[in-house]
């Protein structure tokens, strides 16, 4: 979610499963640019139990809309292993990533259910993202029950 310079508030940075489960969450002021939750949030992901082998550390497709065009980006996924799918400025319409876009969509919305996290009341950094923590995990548990 893009917000103009300077306002006052907070986004919320997702990072998904291909079901729309949350896998990494984070927090930052709306005055930073996206590009710059993309690293602590890559590094957040929790170490994933698989049926078979070793446990998967890090995904192995990210795709991302133009806000993360950029080299230093592209460089550190590829140096960690991660094939990654990011809309070029200026090239690539953002439609095309469309398929894949919805369910980060769907899941906002999710958290946007929350009564809690539809505005932010807490003055501490830290108590909105255990509220939004919290959240995630009703949403896992509530995809996870059916």
């Amino acid at each position: 979610m893009s917000v103009d310079r300077g306002k006052k508030g907070s986004k919320i940075h997702l990072i998904t499963e291909r079901t729309g489960l949350p896998i990494s969450i984070g927090i930052s002021g709306a005055n930073l640019h996206d590009s710059q939750a993309l690293e602590p949030l890559v590094r957040g992901i929790p170490p994933i139990r698989s049926r078979r082998g070793p446990r998967r550390r890090r995904p192995a497709k990210l795709h991302g809309d133009k806000g993360y065009d950029y080299n230093h980006l592209r460089r550190w996924l590829r140096q960690r292993g991660i094939q990654h799918r990011i809309a070029r400025k200026g090239i690539e319409s953002s439609k095309r990533l469309g398929r894949h876009r919805w369910t980060i969509e769907r899941t906002m919305a999710w958290l946007a259910g929350c009564r809690r996290l539809h505005r932010r009341y807490e003055r501490k950094a830290a108590h909105f993202l255990a509220f939004t923590s919290i959240a995630c995990t009703l949403i896992c548990y509530r995809r996870l029950a059916k």
